[in-house]
């Protein structure tokens, strides 16, 4: 199988973790996005038009909760989805919320990132809209080591990638940064940190953002379309 996946992406981060999780790193191919993201064609390659994307041996793959799913039960003595009906129902509802309520809101939220442009009533919305999120959050982890139990799972590789955004990310839009305001929350961002796996993927995306502000990122996306208009080229 190929993960088609970015460093700063956290969708391709939460499946990342999984599958260090899991130990099955020898299955899974990991590789930069084809040209067609760079160029904002991706919808060529998986009509939804983002990453992460896996590709099998049957077709693609899209949408980072589907990939986990597969994953799951492809590998089920491996699966990370809990052990009783009641902690998978709980794995679910914790990476939903780390999915819907804060990725996907930071998201919509990154369009006010400049303080020239930035439309402040659409900040607050969607910086409401994440604080909710962690209120709900706070409600639903416990005080176990991880998210859902006393072992790893699904919830923590949503939410590592989600408040990694939460911490690094919401404060650019010019707002206090709002996991302080959730002891839970807090608690539990401060220990999965320490995670191995985690500590992984907060290092990839470290690394991305990094490569981001540098130009590395940019200088790789015009090495690809060079490449790619170079191919072009040679086959007329």
């Amino acid at each position: 199988m190929k993960l088609y996946t970015g460093d700063l992406s956290p969708y391709s981060a939460k499946i990342r973790m999984q599958i260090y999780a899991m130990g099955i790193e020898d299955e899974v191919e990991f590789q930069h996005p084809p040209v067609e993201f760079v160029l904002g064609k991706m919808s060529e390659v998986s009509p939804i038009g983002r990453i992460p994307v896996l590709e099998t041996s049957s077709g693609l793959i899209p949408e980072s909760e589907v990939i986990a799913e597969y994953l799951d039960e492809k590998f089920p003595e491996r699966a990370l989805l809990g052990e009783t009906p009641d902690q998978r129902a709980d794995v679910r509802v914790i990476s939903r919320i780390g999915d819907i309520y804060l990725m996907n809101n930071i998201f919509l939220a990154l369009g006010q990132l400049n303080p020239e442009t930035r439309n402040e009533g659409v900040r607050d919305l969607l910086v409401g809209q994440v604080a909710r999120g962690l209120g709900a959050l706070e409600q639903h982890l416990g005080d176990d080591a991880y998210a859902a139990g006393d072992s790893l799972t699904r919830a923590d590789c949503s939410l590592v990638p989600a408040l990694w955004m939460c911490a690094g990310t919401v404060p650019r839009l010019g707002v206090e940064e709002p996991l302080s305001r959730h002891q839970r929350v807090s608690d539990y961002w401060a220990r999965i940190q320490e995670n191995e796996h985690a500590a992984r993927v907060i290092a990839e995306m470290n690394q991305g953002l990094k490569e981001r502000m540098d130009g590395t990122e940019r200088r790789r996306a015009e090495e690809m379309i060079a490449q790619a208009q170079a191919r072009d080229g040679a086959s007329d």
